[in-house]
């Protein structure tokens, strides 16, 4: 892949962009492999492939300049803004949504927030496309003080760009680097992107979150749900379930599912989804996936868990060892955590892994791995 910021220097989020893509792939198996070493696999599985540009379904651009003339992408170690607008990581559909997004920014006086001066009101675009065609559209404000002519000019921009069919404002007044705060305004009747995946309806709010590369996201699903197929197993839990992703792929209508989140706002896609689903045995909750786990005397055969870069940690990894349910499904973005939390898991045999390539030009990845109790179910 060509960009002509990286070669400039302005930009090196790409940090392996010089490295071939069989190279990047092979590093990653690599490190993967060293990550596991002393805890024999019985089945490694190819790495999933991603497209080398244009995966990304989300921008997170920075706005500088000035009203007249905003700039949309970061700003370098340097203090200088750069723009990511021509970023090849992004479909050929963002470009033409930041064209406009640029005189809007005047027509609606937002002018872009200053960090050394303290000043302006418009700190951050946050857009995210379905694969479905239709965008969310999230303006991130220092304030209040806006917002009014921010929805007197919407008739003009949903005119100009029918896609965006879910639009917010994000009150975030601190003087840091924090992309959002907690206060979330829907400027749209619709605060649901809807997405499909395998089939699968799914739902992006604007404070859920959603895996960034669709199509490798919906390999990792497909894969999980073939998995949990093989099983003998009627009853799962889901934990740091999200939107219910990996639930939603892997219900049946005889399966006994929970999911766990402890974004409200994640588990409304997810109860959106089951409702649609029509799945009569699955719930979604609101909860600390830990806290709801260790406060239960009994486990489903299977438990899902697809946390953070943390990890699962300790105290959820002793309670599998005593529950001990059949069988663990873990989905993990940080390798390395997940490689701490299986040694834990010392009454467990790793039965499959498999590498998803979520991230490329990046050392970062996606990994999925079944873990057998021993001695349990064959």
């Amino acid at each position: 892949m060509h960009c002509a910021l990286y070669q400039a220097g302005r930009c090196r989020s790409c940090q392996w962009l010089e490295k071939p893509y069989p190279q990047q792939l092979s590093d990653k198996q690599t490190q993967l492999t060293q990550l596991l070493d002393g805890m024999p696999v019985a089945d490694w599985r190819p790495p999933v492939t991603s497209a080398q540009q244009g995966f990304r379904n989300k921008a997170k651009m920075v706005v500088s300049g000035s009203v007249e003339k905003p700039l949309f992408g970061m700003v370098a170690r340097d203090g200088e803004p750069v723009d990511l607008c021509a970023c090849p990581l992004y479909p050929a559909s963002f470009a033409a949504v930041f064209d406009v997004l640029k005189p809007f920014i005047a027509r609606a006086g937002l002018t872009p927030y200053n960090v050394a001066r303290k000043r302006g009101e418009l700190k951050f675009l946050l857009l995210t496309e379905s694969t479905q065609g239709g965008m969310m559209l999230r303006f991130v404000l220092r304030s209040h003080s806006k917002l009014a002519q921010l929805r007197a000019a919407l008739p003009w921009l949903q005119q100009q760009l029918p896609q965006l069919q879910v639009i917010s404002a994000n009150i975030q007044p601190v003087h840091m680097a924090i992309l959002e705060g907690e206060e979330e305004m829907a400027l749209t009747p619709e605060q649901a992107l809807p997405e499909r995946f395998n089939g699968v309806p799914l739902y992006i709010r604007p404070q859920s979150f959603f895996q960034t590369n669709p199509q490798v996201a919906a390999a990792l699903y497909a894969t999980a749900r073939d998995w949990v197929a093989e099983l003998p197993v009627h009853s799962m839990w889901d934990l740091f379930c999200g939107v219910g992703g990996f639930g939603l792929h892997c219900a049946t209508p005889q399966m006994q599912l929970t999911g766990i989140e402890i974004s409200a706002e994640a588990i409304a896609c997810a109860q959106q989804s089951a409702q649609q689903l029509g799945l009569e045995q699955v719930s979604f909750a609101a909860l600390d996936s830990t806290q709801f786990a260790t406060g239960h005397t009994s486990v489903p055969q299977l438990v899902l868990v697809n946390p953070p870069r943390r990890g699962i940690g300790a105290e959820l990894c002793a309670w599998l060892s005593r529950m001990a349910p059949d069988y663990i499904l873990y989905s993990s973005c940080n390798p390395a955590s997940m490689a701490q939390d299986i040694a834990r898991l010392a009454d467990y045999d790793i039965s499959r892994v498999q590498l998803f390539d979520m991230f490329p030009h990046t050392a970062h990845f996606e990994v999925l791995t079944l873990l057998r109790r021993k001695g349990g179910i064959a």
